[in-house]
């Protein structure tokens, strides 16, 4: 068993499920979203990120791309949630902040897709 690769892909799947943790609920509820939560997908998808740089592969690229997506849209919405300050709780904002945190959800998909594909067709 390759310890890299355990690494690899924990950190790849904690962040799509940390985000739709977050991403869950009524949409324009504050109590469903946890800001904390979206916070730790944050720092998740960060860690995910850097440890797709060493693929050269083209694969590996889409892979990045894909953690780029996801950290700009978690990261938007968490200055949206920031700078909203006390209107932070208003159903409007918060339609935002989980709309964006769906489309990273989105982009965290198409990473495990990915590695699901890459593993399948791994030959020994």
């Amino acid at each position: 068993m390759n310890l890299e690769k355990v690494i690899f892909g924990f950190f790849i799947i904690l962040a799509m499920t940390l985000n739709f943790g977050f991403f869950v609920g009524q949409i324009d509820n504050p109590q469903h979203h946890l800001h904390y939560e979206l916070y730790i997908a944050i720092v998740v998808n960060l860690i995910a990120t850097v440890l797709k740089f060493g693929d050269r592969t083209q694969i590996g690229a889409i892979h990045l791309a894909t953690s780029l997506v996801a950290d700009l849209q978690l990261i938007a919405a968490a200055i949206i949630w920031t700078a909203a300050g006390d209107k932070g709780m208003q159903p409007e904002v918060i339609v935002g902040i989980v709309s964006l945190s769906g489309g990273a959800f989105l982009a965290n998909i198409t990473s495990v897709i990915l590695l699901i594909y890459e593993t399948v067709t791994l030959r020994r």
